[in-house]
């Protein structure tokens, strides 16, 4: 697997398939299917074979280059403003 960390705290923000082709330019990281505007190769790095954690989610995790640890701010309760999809 891959994943992307934002420099200034190690967050790891987005994950990707080891055969994905993520690249990072000075404006911007190009990942398969979207553009990310807001990270480029001077704000971010790009980490490859790393093992993700079994309940990884952006942001949830730190990622130093060799260990994981859990960010305590993370919060996934859902927003209340959102629509939900309907129980089927």
């Amino acid at each position: 697997m891959q994943t992307i960390t934002i420099n200034a705290s190690n967050i790891s923000s987005n994950a990707f398939e080891d055969g994905d082709t993520v690249t990072s330019h000075a404006d911007k990281i190009v990942c398969p299917n979207f553009t990310i505007s807001d990270l480029n190769s001077s704000n971010s790095t790009i980490h490859t074979g790393v093992t993700l954690p079994e309940d990884w989610m952006g942001s949830k995790y730190f990622f130093d280059g060799s260990s994981w640890t859990v960010n305590p701010d993370f919060d996934d309760t859902p927003d209340p403003a959102l629509p939900t999809t309907p129980d089927i």
